[in-house]
């Protein structure tokens, strides 16, 4: 089917003269207790405040977006901003696995988007180039309930904000129900021994499954995690000594091969648009995605009947005996190169404020997942039992780094691929279960270094 296409950028027409509106707010603000952008403040004594520089315009570096909705609430939002300070923003938008390498360039030369919203411990790998976040991550985690831990220690180093926690990417699994159900199985099973078997079956009714084992960023790498850690196994201890090459690791290649064997042809070289495409034109009927795949599916008047019989859950429990999962995540950085912080700042608050929050929560139509415990009781949790896997993800989503700390040998070690290669590569008959385990362990060690 066709895949919907973004506009590349976002261009707004000011319709307020940054001094004018300055000027006219303040004095509103002195009548009516209000801060610069018309919102009554619930922390006044604690609230910073950011004014714009004289003649300010920022440019902000997002991923493609696979929900319109999410989309159109954040250029809606962005207007809005736009509209009460006078300050352009200019929207730039890049493949996902684009983002990564075109913001390390970036933080490298010193010249670029002022704004990027990075993947999972991404800011970790420059840290010097990044603004001070700390005083307005502080604000908000006061005002709203507090951080997510897991998205909190994504965007911090210590107690220092060095991003903005933005919001988590649930994941979860996607399926036909009817096939699932032609394949013998009345319910979906919720141990990794079950989930094999329905693996096998789907494959021998002709409706294969199919996860991606190229370089894809979100759900190559969820994947990826999903199969170490439910069989037991991590890349690195609590103290980050490598301990990839382990036998929870060589159980969890294993696995992998016996699932393999049963997906579509071609899963190797899948990015994070080949799944949803692959599921769409019916190839397959299971995989694991966000709900832009339940979305694109009824917003499509010719897949309307595949929608109803979409069905999600949450990725079975393996040997391990508890749900383990990384679901996709992202924060917000500023550079140091960025000429107007300050109007970044504002910005970042302004977006991160309730009424714009709930607005982009509710128009992603479950996409995005809250960084704030304030924003949990969104409805739009609720609207739908297709969105019952993704509620929770910003609560229960495990780190990267796990078990060790974050830092730059984390976000090295997935900007690398090495996990995700480590199965493709023994999937696929490149290397044995042990020879792969041994050359993850190799290629990690060159990050954590100890």
């Amino acid at each position: 089917m066709p895949v919907w296409e973004p506009r590349n950028e976002v261009e707004e027409t000011m319709t307020i003269r940054r001094r004018d509106f300055l000027a006219g707010s303040a004095g509103l603000a002195g009548m009516a207790g209000l801060n610069a952008f018309g919102l009554r403040p619930a922390f006044a004594q604690s609230e910073p405040s950011y004014t714009p520089e004289e003649g300010a315009s920022l440019r902000l570096l997002r991923w493609v977006p696979f929900v319109k909705g999410d989309e159109d609430a954040w250029n809606a939002n962005t207007k809005k901003f736009t509209e009460q300070t006078g300050v352009e923003v200019r929207i730039d938008q890049e493949s996902w696995e684009d983002i990564r390498p075109k913001a390390a360039v970036a933080a490298n030369v010193g010249s670029g988007p002022d704004m990027v919203m990075c993947w999972f411990d991404d800011a970790h790998q420059y840290p010097d180039k990044l603004v001070d976040l700390t005083e307005l991550a502080n604000y908000l985690g006061e005002k709203y309930g507090g951080w997510y831990d897991g998205l909190r220690g994504y965007a911090s180093r210590g107690d220092k904000f060095i991003a903005m926690p933005l919001t988590a990417i649930g994941n979860a699994i996607c399926y036909r129900d009817s096939q699932m159900k032609a394949a013998g199985f009345s319910e979906f099973p919720k141990d990794t021994d079950g989930f094999l078997e329905l693996c096998k079956a789907l494959k021998a009714n002709g409706t294969p499954a199919g996860f991606p084992h190229g370089k894809a960023v979100g759900d190559g790498n969820n994947y990826a995690h999903w199969l170490l850690w439910s069989h037991g196994g991590k890349m690195v201890d609590e103290q980050g000594k490598v301990t990839i090459n382990s036998p929870e690791t060589i159980a969890a290649i294993n696995y992998a091969k016996a699932l393999y064997e049963t997906f579509i042809p071609g899963t190797e070289s899948w990015l994070d648009i080949n799944n949803n495409r692959a599921f769409l034109a019916g190839q397959v009927s299971l995989t694991a995605n966000g709900v832009s795949l339940y979305y694109a599916a009824k917003n499509d008047p010719a897949l309307k009947e595949m929608a109803a019989d979409i069905r999600t859950t949450n990725f079975p429990i393996g040997p391990v005996g508890e749900s383990v999962e990384l679901h996709q995540t992202s924060s917000l950085l500023v550079f140091n190169h960025c000429q107007y912080p300050e109007a970044a700042k504002a910005y970042i608050k302004f977006m991160m404020e309730a009424d714009q929050m709930n607005a982009w929560i509710e128009g992603s139509s479950a996409y995005c997942c809250q960084p704030l415990k304030a924003f949990a009781d969104n409805p739009v949790w609720t609207s739908d039992p297709i969105h019952a896997p993704y509620a929770r993800a910003s609560e229960t989503l495990r780190p990267n780094g796990y078990a060790g700390p974050l830092g730059y040998a984390s976000a090295g070690v997935m900007a690398d691929y090495v996990l995700v290669d480590m199965f493709a590569s023994a999937v696929t008959g490149q290397a044995t279960p042990e020879d792969a385990a041994a050359e993850a362990e190799r290629r990690a060690n060159r990050y954590y270094r100890i």
